[in-house]
């Protein structure tokens, strides 16, 4: 068997195997198929408010001006965030930062624009 099958989507063993069109897990008992992989993968890439990949380490800027609860003033447009941390943040906020002026924040990638 020349191919490397993919780990599992639940507890990522690395000892998948094919039984038919499916993928199956040992150790969890999960069952899947290739497609539902390939858009998991594709599903999980998160990108900014025009369609650029982010990732880890990143510079964005602010693409419209955000509101920040418990702050008298507003994070304005062109604002720029460096080194960011994409994570499962909560009320779908992807990103985390450190924002001058502000500190440490949860952001929606479809506030932000990656500096190219």
């Amino acid at each position: 068997m020349d191919e490397t099958l993919p780990p599992c989507p639940l507890c990522s063993s690395i000892y998948t195997y094919e039984m038919g069109a499916l993928l199956v897990c040992p150790e969890c008992a999960h069952e899947w198929t290739a497609d539902d992989a390939a858009a998991a993968a594709e599903a999980s890439v998160i990108k900014d408010s025009v369609g650029n990949a982010l990732a880890d380490g990143d510079t964005v800027t602010i693409a419209k001006d955000l509101k920040v609860k418990g702050s008298a003033t507003s994070i304005k447009v062109g604002t720029k965030v460096r080194n960011i941390r994409l994570v499962d943040g909560p009320d779908g906020h992807d990103i985390d930062a450190k924002v001058d002026g502000f500190g440490q924040i949860f952001l929606k990638s479809s506030v932000v624009k990656k500096v190219l």
